[in-house]
């Protein structure tokens, strides 16, 4: 099962949207298909690999300029938020943008029109995210993404990705919904639920994502999660696994901020990855 040398790391982006509820947040998670290569039939957050479409210099020539916490974005920096976004999108039926005439996020109830015309056509490659956001004037909101972890799948595995996290703050009322294509089943849940989900057999929520539910449960609101995520020093995740005849373990880093850092996980990983 282990990858060699030369298995390439993928880079990836993950986005966690989030929104806030009577005295907690919910996020949203979607169930993969099952067929999928990569964790098939897990609770996840939206995301995928980055394309070349994401560097489309039409798509970075609308977004060169945006700031960051720690400055403006590079062209790097905006691919990555822009697989994000399009992913999203796709996955989810949420676009991350502004109204150009008004500089406004969009509402729930337009991200959903947006949705309902786009979605299908998008994930089919019958029009590009570059098309969508000229034909509506709107300008992807990539500074609106905050970097909240990065992961590095361990070379146990035959595929490796090299994925950004990225918090996105959604309106209240925002609607979001699974693709029926890629995922099968979605909800909005708080951290705490989902891992329940987990911990209880109602869902496979594999190593990566529980320890990040579990850092996300560290906070009580949107406000506070954004607050503690600014704060904190964002390294790279890479877990080091041990097989004790067939009880698989994960172990990361201890100074990343995680309140998971080790778990075993008897009879096999659940994550479970085809070539």
């Amino acid at each position: 099962m282990n990858s060699t040398p030369d298995t390439p790391i993928i880079p990836s982006a993950t986005v966690l949207l989030v929104k806030d509820i009577e005295d907690d947040f919910e996020i949203f998670m979607v169930t993969r298909h099952h067929k999928i290569k990569f964790a098939g039939g897990a609770l996840v957050f939206p995301g995928g690999k980055l394309d070349p479409e994401d560097s489309d210099e039409a798509l970075l020539a609308a977004c060169r300029g945006q700031k960051g916490p720690t400055g403006v974005l590079t062209d790097e920096d905006l691919a990555f938020r822009i697989c994000g976004i399009r992913e999203t999108f796709e996955e989810a039926g949420v676009l991350l943008a502004r109204d150009n005439e008004t500089a406004d996020s969009l509402s729930g109830e337009r991200g959903t029109e947006l949705a309902q015309q786009y979605r299908e056509a998008l994930h089919g490659g019958e029009i590009t995210l570059a098309e969508i956001v000229q034909a509506e004037g709107l300008t992807l909101a990539c500074d609106q993404m905050i970097v909240f972890a990065r992961w590095v799948t361990p070379t146990y595995f035959p595929k490796r990705f090299d994925t950004f996290f990225f918090l996105a703050r959604v309106p209240r009322d925002q609607i979001a919904s699974h693709d029926d294509i890629e995922s099968t089943d979605s909800l909005w849940t708080t951290p705490t639920d989902a891992i329940a989900d987990g911990d209880e057999g109602r869902k496979v929520v594999v190593f990566a994502t529980r320890a990040n539910l579990g850092k996300l449960a560290l906070s009580k609101s949107v406000d506070e999660l954004i607050e503690n995520t600014l704060k904190d020093e964002i390294v790279i995740v890479e877990p080091v696994i041990t097989d004790n005849d067939g009880d698989i373990t994960f172990r990361i880093r201890d100074d990343a901020g995680y309140p998971l850092i080790e778990r075993t996980e008897y009879g096999g990983s659940v994550l479970k990855v085809k070539k």
